[in-house]
Parts: C-alpha cells; sequence; structure tokens
C-alpha cells in the first residue's frame, strides 16, 4: 500500500522567494504545509507569508543544502540556480521536483531547444555561435539568444543588419531564424510522479516591446478549437521529452502560415498562468504544490474568461513603491490587484498585476487596458 504521508506535517521548500514563491507559499499553508523560503533578500515577498525564510544566494550551496536537508520535497520559483548542488542532494535522497537533470537542460536554451528538435517538436532553426562567422549563418535580421541567464527580455538581441554585429552578444550563445509571428501563445502543464498529467487552456500574450516583457494573457487564446488542442498535444510531448515532473510553462508562436513552434520552456509557475489564481477551479500556483509532493492534480477547467495585466515600475522612478490608481481601478467590475510586496522598485521591474474576469473576452481586455492606464508604479526617488 505504500507509505502514508501526513500532509499536515509535510516541508516544503521553495528556492526563490518573489511573486511566484508567495503565491505558492499562500496556496501551500492553505493546505497545511509547512513552506521554507531560500532567498538572498531578508523578508521577501515570499517570506512574509511562509514559516521560515534562509537568507542565501541561489548558487550558495551551503544554503541550498541547509534549506533541502531541513524539508521533505524542494521546488523551485526560478531556474537560475546551482544545479549541480542540487543534483549532488538528489543523490543523497532528497527529493527535488522538478529534478536537478530537468533544471540543468533547461537552464541551457541551446541545449533545450535541442532536446525538443531531437524528439520531433517543431521549433524556431536554430544554430550554436561558434565564431563570428556563424552569426550571419541566417542573413538578417535574426535572433541572438543568451544559453543561460536570460529571463524577461533579457539575453535576447535582434540583429537587423551586420552593422549590429559590432554590438552582438559575446556570451556564449545561439542564433534563431526570425520568425512571422502572428500570436505568441502559452499553455501550463503538470505532471506528477505517477504520471498524471493535467493542462490549462491555451493562452494568448501580448508584450511590451519596449524591454519585451509579456505586459498581458488573455485567456483563452484567441485561436480556433483545432489549434488548441494541437497547443496541448504539443506541450505535453515537450514535458515527456524533457521526463519533466512539476509545473511547466511552455511558450509557443503561431506563425503567420497557421505553423506552432515551441519557444522556451520554464519549470515553475510562470507570468502567463497568473489568470489561474480566479479563473480556473484550480490555480497554477495550487497545482505546482499538488504536482511537487505528488497529489492528485485539480481540474483546470476555465470557469470566466480573463485578461491579466502586468504592473510594471514607472520609468523615471526607483526607491520604495508609490501606488496610485488603484482606488479608482478597483471600481472597475470584475477587477482582482496584486502588489508583490517588493521593497523596492525600478523601472520595468514587475511588481504586481491585476486580473479582469468577464465572461466577454473583449470586454475584459477593454477593461484592463483601462486600468492599465490609471494604476501607475512609481517610487519614492527620482533617476
Amino acid at each position: 500500500m505504500g507509505v502514508k504521508i501526513n500532509y499536515a506535517k509535510l516541508k516544503l521548500g521553495i528556492i526563490g522567494g518573489g511573486q511566484l514563491g508567495k503565491i505558492m507559499s499562500q496556496k501551500a499553508k492553505k493546505m497545511g504545509l509547512h513552506v521554507s523560503i531560500l532567498d538572498p533578500t531578508p523578508n521577501s515577498p515570499a517570506a512574509q507569508v511562509s514559516d521560515r525564510q534562509i537568507v542565501g544566494g541561489f548558487y550558495d550551496c551551503e544554503k541550498i543544502t541547509e534549506l533541502v536537508k531541513s524539508c521533505d520535497v524542494t521546488t523551485v520559483e526560478l531556474e537560475h540556480i546551482d544545479v549541480e548542488c542540487l543534483k549532488k542532494l538528489e543523490n543523497e535522497g532528497h527529493t527535488i521536483v522538478p529534478s536537478p537533470d530537468v533544471l540543468m537542460r533547461i537552464q541551457d536554451k541551446y541545449e533545450q531547444k535541442k532536446l525538443l528538435h531531437e524528439y520531433g517538436i517543431p521549433v524556431p532553426a536554430f544554430k550554436e555561435v561558434k565564431t563570428e562567422e556563424d552569426l550571419e549563418f541566417f542573413g538578417f535580421p535574426v535572433i541572438q539568444k543568451t544559453k543561460k541567464g536570460g529571463y524577461d527580455g533579457r539575453g535576447v538581441l535582434q540583429l537587423k543588419s551586420s552593422a549590429d554585429l559590432q554590438n552582438a552578444i559575446t556570451a556564449p550563445s545561439f542564433l534563431e531564424e526570425m520568425v512571422h509571428i502572428d500570436k505568441e501563445l502559452a499553455i501550463m502543464v503538470a505532471r506528477n510522479h505517477k504520471g498524471e498529467v493535467a493542462t490549462y487552456p491555451v493562452v494568448e500574450m501580448l508584450f511590451d516591446e519596449r524591454v519585451n516583457i509579456c505586459d498581458s494573457v488573455m485567456a483563452p487564446a484567441r485561436i480556433d478549437e483545432s489549434l488548441h488542442v494541437k497547443a496541448k498535444e504539443l506541450a505535453i510531448s515537450s514535458i515527456e521529452a524533457l521526463d519533466g515532473e512539476g509545473l511547466f510553462g511552455v511558450e509557443m508562436f503561431l506563425t503567420k502560415d497557421g505553423k506552432l513552434l515551441v519557444n522556451e520552456i520554464a519549470p515553475r509557475p510562470h507570468n502567463s498562468g497568473h489568470y489561474t489564481v480566479e479563473s480556473c477551479v484550480t490555480s497554477q500556483f495550487e497545482q505546482v504544490v499538488r504536482a511537487v509532493v505528488n497529489l492528485p492534480l485539480g481540474s483546470t477547467k476555465l470557469l470566466c474568461p480573463s485578461v491579466m495585466v502586468n504592473l510594471l515600475g514607472e520609468e523615471g522612478f526607483k526607491g520604495e513603491p508609490v501606488v496610485e490608481g488603484m482606488e479608482e481601478a478597483l471600481a472597475i467590475e470584475g477587477l482582482s490587484f496584486y502588489l508583490y510586496g517588493k521593497e523596492k522598485t525600478a523601472p520595468f521591474r514587475k511588481m504586481g498585476h491585476i486580473t479582469v474576469l468577464d465572461e466577454n473576452l473583449q470586454i475584459a481586455l477593454e477593461k484592463a487596458m483601462r486600468a492599465k492606464k490609471i494604476i501607475k508604479i512609481k517610487g519614492s526617488e527620482l533617476l
């Protein structure tokens, strides 16, 4: 029959104390779990709602070891961490989900892309950059990406012509062909140790072109049903190729000629899944807890169409956050407001988000865009 687990005493460790860890911790606490956080920032957002914080960096093996050894299961809210340390701890018998091997594959976006391609998952054409001549392999324009460390638009560069080669990324990188994109899509996929899989609705992402950060998410995506089905199949195949357990955000391109290409995979809750808190039976944050401790996965049914908008720090400000327009925005029917509890703001830093529900997706979008114009997160200091 197996060992019975007392979930009321189960200790969950989360590497990362930002907004994702914060909402994960809130859901885990609701389920009765003890939660410990590892983050270098004292009183991090996640620590504010958790049982314990270990103050330490994501490459501090001593602190990572302290967290893992004090918990029954450890998971992550970011992938840029010391996976070699985690691999050693896993070999000693500690439970880490997703596994260090999966995290290692995902950390290196070039290796991630290679693996997907080897398993027949459609991806944009790509090539490793070994010499300066490789930068011109696809011609121009072309996309250059760092192999490791890139996120939220960082580590991605568009080379528009040979004149841009002087500004090319010098860190280990690879090229991707320029894809003619119709829509950018995403889908959350959960998979537990039993092999149970759950997929959320396909969503449509809009980006702030100034910094290439996801700006808004519409659920469901405005695509036909056959594409919804195909996107889910591709997402599941991608996670099976990784042999991943936990929760994954799978980003995709829908090309102008109707093809779906997998762009990147995140091994954790994802910005494109924030809408699930209000819009789905089981939020992505509860689902990740279920998945990593090997509980049955929850229903992913969409209860109501919605639009999520990221609230970014305003340009020209830093320091202690100052929120404008909150009262006016909360008067909009169907709107939920999240402020993450970060002590300092900076231009384009993710400080919170709003979600607007409406049975009519277009009306939800209009309300969300109105609220976006109203709410401003400035800072106590001018830059």
